[in-house]
């Protein structure tokens, strides 16, 4: 516990970031050239698609998608975070097809259609890879348009003090849901319905640029506990604010695969296969670290494991649907 407030001291001088959907997409851009648990994929609806894989694959998306922090950092792009163990490349081999990976991390849906600057480089328009032949494109995008690592590492700084009270499981102790639901509207809410309808734009324009790929909208994994316990020591939030972050993930996962289906495309739950591979879990079965990390992974990012296991679910649902 000492070391997470060590870590929050040295975030606090900066406020939670206000939501990145602020940032609103390009309406019409320009046009450009350690073994994992098995378990049964997720069911997807059969998106569009010839039923072989012919041709390149995409790879759209944030931080989750990169495989920031995980071992063996590659890219073209620096400060993009990008791992040859991140799903993207597990997915392209599995499948054996080119991958050109465009995710960044930091990435929000507005830098599927705009450069995004990383502070090490500049990573293009992730959309301005898609052509006319590509076979197969991922997204996974809208964590960062809610900004779920700044409400996380937020939460732990409201939280530090209550979860050391005797009792803190207690799901009365809610510091940080007050804080984001003060003034009697959702703030986490009113975010996640944002991403809605720049997702739904996005996946047109991907209609648009590689009519015959097929296109998954990749879920985000399990960060937090789905029964809402087992954190004040690991992150020092309490159980009651635990359990709302839990459901905050759920609803945006919700949104994700709801758009993927109103748009024909295929949805992947990495969420289900992940519950009980927590932040908060045992350091062996663990596929998202906690905020202080001891092993190749970012704070409240997948690690290897977790990089595999969302291949895993990708493969799975492309198969599936052959």
């Amino acid at each position: 516990m000492a070391g997470i407030a060590l870590l929050l001291a040295a975030c606090s001088a900066t406020p939670d970031p206000p939501p990145a959907s602020a940032r609103t997409p390009a309406a019409h851009p320009p046009a450009a050239s350690a073994p994992v648990p098995t378990a049964a994929p997720a069911a997807a609806p059969t998106p569009r698609a010839a039923t072989v894989l012919h041709g390149p694959y995409v790879a759209l998306g944030d931080s989750y998608t990169a495989g920031l922090g995980v071992p063996r950092q590659t890219g073209a792009i620096a400060g993009c975070g990008q791992s040859t163990d991140s799903y993207p490349h597990l997915v392209a081999r599995r499948l054996r097809l080119e991958l050109t990976d465009m995710s960044c991390s930091s990435a929000t849906i507005a830098d599927m259609t705009a450069a995004q600057p990383t502070g090490q480089g500049t990573n293009p328009a992730q959309l301005s890879a898609l052509s006319s032949g590509t076979a197969l494109v991922t997204v996974s995008i809208g964590g960062n348009d809610i900004g779920i690592i700044g409400i996380v590492t937020k939460c732990a700084e409201l939280d530090l003090l209550p979860a050391l009270i005797p009792g803190r499981g207690s799901s009365t102790l809610t510091p940080c849901k007050d804080y984001y639901t003060s003034g009697g509207s959702d703030q986490i809410r009113q975010r996640i319905q944002a991403v809605s309808g720049h997702l739904a734009d996005t996946l047109a324009q991907i209609k648009t640029r590689s009519p015959r790929a097929r296109v998954y909208v990749v879920g985000y994994p399990d960060l937090l506990p789905t029964g809402g316990g087992g954190c004040p020591d690991t992150l020092g939030i309490t159980n009651g604010d635990i359990a709302y972050l839990n459901k905050e993930e759920l609803r945006l996962n919700g949104v994700l695969r709801e758009v993927a289906r109103a748009a024909g495309d295929g949805y992947v739950d990495t969420y289900t296969r992940s519950e009980g591979h927590d932040a908060c879990a045992a350091p062996a079965s663990r596929w998202l670290e906690p905020l202080l990390t001891a092993v190749g992974a970012a704070p409240l990012h997948p690690n290897a494991l977790g990089e595999q296991a969302m291949a895993d679910a990708i493969v799975g649902a492309v198969q599936s649907s052959g």
